[in-house]
Parts: structure tokens; C-alpha cells; sequence
């Protein structure tokens, strides 16, 4: 994970996140990146964009160390 921004547009996004690491732990950022891949495929920007972003936060939330700045 690079140490980058995290901006998280939504709760929507925040409890998809969850979901997808309850229902399938380690490989749920992979999960992520599958349903980012088939929006794209599909034409659907705002779909893939969407889940580019939980599959960003799900990397965030699976993290041992903390990410960017801690205050």
C-alpha cells in the first residue's frame, strides 16, 4: 500500500468495505478490485470508481501499521 490520501466519499462506501471483509477476510480487497473490473467492462465510470475506492479503504482497514499522517 503506498502512503497516500485516503478520502472516503460516503458511509456507503465505509459499510461495503465492512461487508466485503466480513465475508471474505483476507481476499476481500481482491473481491474489490473483481466488481471495479466488471463495472469497468461494463462502461459503468461511477461503478468502478466506487469500488476502486473500497478496495483502497479495505487495504487501509487490513493494515498492521498506521497509514499517512497520525496525530
Amino acid at each position: 500500500m503506498t502512503d497516500t490520501t485516503l478520502f472516503i466519499a460516503d458511509r456507503a462506501t465505509l459499510d461495503s468495505a465492512a461487508e466485503l471483509l466480513a465475508r471474505f477476510g483476507d481476499h476481500a480487497a481482491i473481491e474489490a478490485a473483481l466488481r471495479a473490473g466488471a463495472s469497468r467492462d461494463k462502461g459503468n465510470v461511477v461503478h468502478f470508481c466506487r469500488w476502486r475506492q473500497v478496495e483502497r479503504l479495505i487495504e487501509v482497514l487490513a493494515a498492521d501499521q498506521p497509514v499517512g499522517t497520525v496525530h
